[in-house]
């Protein structure tokens, strides 16, 4: 009998387990202070919202706060604070989240993490930031060429400077920080760069993030308008990385990483593949079963499947008329997560690293198989490269792993095999 291929709505239901799930909340919705090229969220305001992206409402940040608290039956409860830019909300505005945090913590860890361009980085938030513990990741590209040819601001200026700014500014407050770097087409063959790069700054944390979007042929005041796949008329984006090209410019990350860095610097991807090769739940959602374990709320309260699929289809609902905890169990959230495996076609479950790969993010899916199923990840090409590349690297960890002892043992192995 041939094993079944997809999940049911109740093979999920009885494997459940809602413990805990991740939110991502947006303040200020998709306002942004930089008018990046590759952003496909700025243009959600007037497509979603049809308004001026007001601050989210004391009232709402509240029942966000308070529901998220009592929803996750964890110690430690992480709070996600995205953009948009985040810290256009103001500074008083995140002392008053806190404060609510504090009020409806019951007993329970309170952590938050901020994504931001560092546009707005000054003494006063980095004094905020250390004294309440904020982990800070700060979107930054690369070396100030590839940073700046899409990182600009609404005139069309450079934000390099103003980025490198706020990492002096955190490093001299003491603030925690990771990076985020977009990976572009000007990101390609140019991976262990960009790596010590980001390494000069003091980023101990790394996540590279591939962009491929599409685009219609006309711009609207200047910027190009960006597309769903399967769009009429669209594109690829000039700016998209190839799929080999992403491929190896992870290679030639770890390359770097795997002969003189394991355990001192940290790639998201890296520590993700490993667990997969260990057997280990990889714990980010691109690279699991199923998704749909982080929800986003935006500015106004209304609840989306996911951060890349923000579209009328995908409104969950709204916390201030429904419960978050309903809104997670929803059929219709249940349904979103486990189409990133039912969806999949079988080219794709009958591929040797479908174990590390999981068909990735479904946002990348918009490509036809050879056996003719359509879904096939844009980036497969690149992962193909990336996972045979590593395959001996992550045995040999998974190895040492099993004999208790730590991954960074790898490196003299590394070293020699990378001279032969």
């Amino acid at each position: 009998m041939e094993k079944k291929s997809y999940i049911t709505f109740h093979d999920a239901l009885k494997g459940q387990q809602p413990k805990a799930f991740a939110t991502m909340v947006k303040p200020m919705g998709s306002a942004c202070n930089l008018n990046c090229t590759y952003c496909y969220y700025l243009d959600k305001a007037p497509t979603i919202y049809h308004d001026h992206q007001p601050l989210m409402p004391l009232d709402v940040l509240e029942e966000y706060i308070k529901q998220y608290i009592e929803a996750n039956e964890v110690p430690e409860v992480t709070f996600v604070w995205h953009g948009g830019e985040p810290l256009m909300a103001g500074i008083d505005y995140y002392r008053k989240a806190v404060e609510l945090q504090r009020k409806y913590a019951g007993g329970k860890a309170i952590l938050n993490s901020l994504q931001t361009n560092g546009i707005m980085m000054n003494a006063d938030w980095c004094r905020f930031f250390h004294d309440n513990r904020f982990l800070i990741g700060l979107s930054i590209d690369g070396p100030r060429d590839i940073h700046d040819a899409y990182r600009v601001n609404k005139a069309g200026r450079a934000s390099f400077d103003r980025a490198m700014a706020a990492v002096g500014l955190m490093r001299q407050y003491g603030v925690e920080y990771n990076t985020l770097s977009v990976v572009t087409n000007l990101s390609e063959g140019r991976g262990a760069e960009v790596y010590n790069f980001l390494k000069s700054i003091g980023s101990r944390f790394m996540q590279f993030l591939p962009v491929l979007e599409h685009v219609m042929p006309q711009s609207v005041n200047g910027r190009p308008v960006i597309a769903r796949p399967g769009t009429e008329g669209s594109v690829m984006a000039p700016w998209s990385v190839s799929a080999l090209g992403y491929g190896k410019f992870m290679t030639d990350i770890f390359d770097e990483w795997v002969v003189s860095d394991v355990g001192e610097y940290f790639v998201q991807a890296f520590d993700m593949t490993l667990a997969q090769w260990a057997g280990v739940k990889p714990g980010l959602c691109i690279y699991s079963e199923t998704c749909g374990d982080a929800l986003v709320v935006e500015h106004n309260g209304d609840v989306f499947s996911c951060d890349h699929f923000v579209y009328p289809e995908f409104r969950l609902g709204n916390i201030m008329t429904d419960n978050l905890v309903d809104l997670y169990n929803s059929p219709e959230q249940f349904s979103f997560g486990v189409n990133k495996r039912n969806t999949l076609p079988r080219y794709c479950m009958r591929c040797k690293y479908y174990f590390a790969c999981r068909g990735e993010c479904p946002k990348h899916r918009f490509l036809t198989a050879e056996t003719g199923e359509y879904g096939l990840n844009a980036l497969c090409e690149g992962f193909k490269h990336y996972f045979s590349h590593v395959e001996p690297y992550m045995e040999y960890m998974t190895k040492l792993l099993s004999q208790k002892k730590a991954p960074a043992e790898v490196m003299g192995w590394a070293r020699t095999k990378m001279k032969r």
